[in-house]
């Protein structure tokens, strides 16, 4: 499965089943895709393990009561071939067709381990499920056991978020309230790589380790550096979330006063006094009204 890092998925992780007959494709696939030895192959996956990643459609409009599909075209045109009458599916939040492979990125490790997990549940083997994936026995046993060891509520802030397999492993030495600060600072940040999260772990005081003393260790810095290193890097966490909390404040109190803005506006004798005397801040309140960050 192809995977881009730092991407923010534009689906409900909640899948449905839905009927084939309600699902129309957005491209239609040529007579040669449907002989290709892919084809071939995405049939034989199903036959072996069923589907393990969903379609991804959207909802129905009002104008056609039908499901567009956005992902998965090869998938749709091996079920029908194969018999089957519905299959799981993803819900789109928006309505960008053309360019949703780049927001799909497949599935995010999270929702990768879950459908890996109802397999199993469901009495696949690893083998199997490896072979249709087209990945080792390895990765599977690696990816099923992907969250033991990481919060619920890290787990849920994380679901839907392109993390490296590493960064988990990163977590996992951690206690559970630091992974939940680790978590909730790395999708502030959008990053996910193992560096940051190995500086979080660094900056971790010793009391919130699964272990104590179990950090990153850098055999090229001295004991004196590796301190200051750490310290550095706990004064800046402190700082960003003092500045985070800040910004909340703020955009909490620009809230308000955009509320107040957008009640006066609507007063129709305030705004025929400001745009015959104040046309300049007439525009400047309607620019606040406007503004989507803070809505």
């Amino acid at each position: 499965m192809s995977k881009e890092n730092n991407v923010n998925l534009s689906f409900e992780l909640e899948t449905q089943e839905i009927s084939l007959e309600e699902i129309i494709p957005s491209k239609m696939l040529p007579e040669v895709t449907l002989k290709s030895r892919k084809f071939k192959q995405v049939i034989a996956s199903i036959k072996e393990v069923g589907i393990i990643e969903p379609l991804v459609i959207r909802p129905k409009s009002k104008s056609l009561n039908k499901h567009i599909l956005l992902d998965g075209h090869l998938r749709l045109y091996a079920l029908k071939k194969l018999g089957f009458k519905k299959t799981l599916c993803l819900f789109a939040k928006d309505d960008e067709t053309f360019t949703y492979n780049k927001y799909v990125s497949r599935q995010a490790p999270i929702q990768e381990h879950r459908m890996i997990q109802k397999a199993i549940e469901n009495g696949v083997s690893e083998e199997k499920i490896a072979k249709a994936l087209n990945l080792n026995v390895k990765s599977i046993i690696q990816k099923r056991s992907l969250l033991n060891g990481i919060c619920p509520e890290a787990i849920d802030l994380l679901k839907d978020k392109m993390v490296s397999t590493g960064t988990f492993h990163v977590l996992k030495k951690m206690k559970s309230a630091r992974q939940i600060e680790t978590a909730v600072i790395m999708t502030d940040a959008n990053d996910f790589t193992v560096p940051f999260a190995k500086g979080l772990l660094m900056a971790t005081h010793e009391n919130q380790l699964i272990i104590s003393g179990r950090k990153p260790k850098n055999k090229s810095l001295s004991k004196e550096k590796q301190i200051l290193i750490r310290e550095n890097l706990a004064n800046l966490e402190r700082k960003y979330k003092e500045s985070r909390q800040e910004i909340g404040h703020k955009t909490t109190s620009l809230k308000f006063i955009r509320g107040y803005i957008n009640k006066l506006l609507k007063n129709p004798k305030i705004v025929r006094f400001l745009s015959q005397n104040y046309a300049e801040l007439l525009q400047e309140f309607e620019g606040i009204i406007q503004e989507k960050s803070l809505k």
